[in-house]
């Protein structure tokens, strides 16, 4: 049965709405227990302790952030995992953290980091030099499993470690993105216990890594619990404390349904809707909940077409797509903190251009590429027909994404039916790895725009599998570059080419907004727009949360610092 609610009304609407959410309330695992009751109390001073209860849409599938590329288990790995450097949300500059500082030869092939003093991993075992070079071996070992670090790692030729303090990465070729990389929970740290671990195992949560929260347990589409790691003292700079962490600890529960979360935070079952839906934001706001928004910089969400299907395989088909759909029709669907997309980049990317000239609406140029491909109207089904075939297609996939449906209908209106099956990360991954997906409704979150290199690169991850061009020449070109005006063309040359060439129909930008009840302080994104929970605390008494305390009066403001900054 669901926990009783604190000691409030619930704002006007909320009665109906709490109403939706009981009667289809859920027990929610780790969701509130008798350990947060507490008597009211606020303060304006960080205070220690509690329980911070937080509901996720989707599994995370795996949380080793070493294998992972969604954002749910990359919201967990990087409470769990440190980085060698910190990108300042703000300026993007990247800042010491389990490095002090690092030195780079002229053409980016040498990186040499100096560790700090003092790190342990949550198991006991220090952070050294070698403990890099395992993690970093490591990725490698895990070859495709490692969808994003191997990437990172294109090139990587040796690792030295003449002392316990430094190590030394050699890459065969220049590799200019590698710095930025080791600000990510991708080349985060594990213990050797963890290395020595099975793949499986290090997905299912048998993780140990130096952050400032162990991952205690993990229970697959139900929930993750983490736990305060208290030696932990090596926060970077930029932290608002020094230390371990506020909260006792994290519970985070895996709520696909939407009015379920919504009934959840009204009634205090849980403190942060890690994913509030376009329609209720007005809602949450109004009724003292705060609402908080960082656009996410890196690929927009876009269909990548398997150019390996004969259907794919013909540019004007693909060319067709991307002209069938219009992006400003969109906004209708979209949360007020999105934009349609105007580039293959977010413009929180550093490097962005628009060019948004490449993606007009044009239905009429779609239908000539049709017809010259031979796919004719039929206009009792609407749909168009070739050889006795359907224009038709199938997305899987597993985000919170209502606008598919309008773009479903757009490209109805062009005679191509786009089926939409919406299932698991697991079973998304699973046909895309297989070539079995007819196309890939993904974006990847990275605060650099080699970022392209990662998703598109004909010779490293080949979702389009695709026969390698010119423009995968630019994309690993860029990836090596220091000189920002020639990065920057090579950047520009490669998002026209891939738009041009339809390897991808951009669609929307990402915005991850959230939202809490007002007695959860602290609570803010990083530079990739992943949350991080070191500096979060609860105002309620000793830091817990429970019957009695409810919102103050004058917390739901969505101020600029809410929303977080751009890049």
């Amino acid at each position: 049965m669901p926990l009783p609610p604190r000691d409030r009304k619930p704002h006007f609407r909320w009665a109906s709405l709490l109403a939706l959410g009981f009667s289809t309330l859920l027990v929610l695992t780790g969701c509130g227990s008798s350990e947060n009751a507490g008597s009211k109390h606020t303060s304006d001073s960080p205070v220690s302790g509690g329980t911070l209860r937080l509901a996720f849409d989707a599994d995370p599938g795996c949380v080793d952030g070493q294998q992972a590329g969604q954002n749910v288990a990359l919201n967990v790995t990087r409470q769990v995992t440190d980085s060698l450097t910190y990108q300042d949300p703000d300026s993007g500059e990247l800042e010491p953290w389990l490095a002090e500082s690092w030195d780079v030869n002229d053409d980016s092939t040498e990186f040499t980091f100096h560790l700090r003093d003092g790190v342990t991993f949550q198991d006991g075992t220090d952070f050294t030099a070698q403990s890099v070079k395992n993690n970093l071996r490591a990725i490698q070992d895990l070859g495709a499993k490692a969808s994003l670090g191997s990437t990172y790692l294109t090139g990587l030729s040796d690792i030295r470690t003449p002392d316990d303090r430094t190590v030394t990465v050699d890459f065969d070729e220049p590799n200019a993105q590698f710095l930025q990389a080791t600000s990510t929970m991708t080349l985060g740290f594990y213990s050797d216990a963890t290395l020595a671990k099975s793949a499986e195992d290090r997905c299912g949560g048998d993780v140990v890594g130096t952050g400032p929260f162990r991952l205690a347990k993990y229970t697959p589409r139900q929930s993750v619990h983490l736990d305060r790691f208290d030696d932990y003292a090596w926060a970077p700079d930029s932290a608002d404390h020094t230390g371990a962490a506020y909260l006792d600890a994290v519970d985070m529960s895996i709520v696909p349904e939407a009015t379920v979360r919504n009934g959840s935070l009204a009634s205090d079952q849980i403190d942060v809707d890690t994913v509030v839906q376009p329609q209720d934001e007005e809602l949450l706001q109004a009724s003292d909940y705060k609402i908080l928004d960082r656009p996410n910089p890196g690929v927009v969400y876009n269909l990548i077409l398997n150019e390996s299907r004969p259907l794919f395989s013909d540019e004007r088909v693909r060319k067709a797509l991307t002209k069938s759909i219009d992006r400003d029709q969109l906004r209708a669907l979209l949360s007020r903190y999105q934009e349609p997309a105007t580039s293959l980049l977010a413009r929180s990317t550093p490097d962005y251009q628009d060019v948004s000239d490449l993606l007009g609406h044009d239905p009429d140029g779609a239908a000539k590429l049709l017809d010259q491909a031979g796919w004719t109207m039929n206009h009792k089904t609407g749909l168009r027909e070739k050889d006795g075939r359907t224009l038709s297609f199938t997305v899987k996939y597993w985000q919170s994404a209502p606008f598919l449906e309008l773009v479903q209908q757009q490209l109805r209106e062009s005679g191509i039916e786009m089926k939409l099956e919406q299932t698991t990360v697991a079973n998304t991954e699973a046909a895309r790895q297989s070539g079995e997906a007819d196309a890939e409704f993904m974006n990847l979150t990275r605060s650099d725009p080699d970022v392209l290199r990662t998703v598109f690169d004909a010779n490293g991850a080949n979702r389009n599998r695709r026969e390698p061009a010119q423009v995968d020449q630019d994309l690993d070109r860029s990836a090596g570059v220091k000189d920002p005006t020639e990065r920057k063309k090579l950047v520009d040359d490669s998002v026209s080419a891939l738009i041009e060439d339809a390897h991808s129909v951009p669609l929307v930008e990402l915005s991850g907004v959230m939202a809490t009840s007002p007695h959860v302080q602290g609570f803010r994104y990083e530079a990739s727009s992943r949350f991080e929970l070191y500096d979060t605390w609860l105002d309620d008494a000793d830091g817990t949360t429970g019957p009695g305390s409810g919102p103050s009066s004058d917390a739901g403001a969505n101020s600029d610092s809410a929303r977080g900054a751009t890049q």
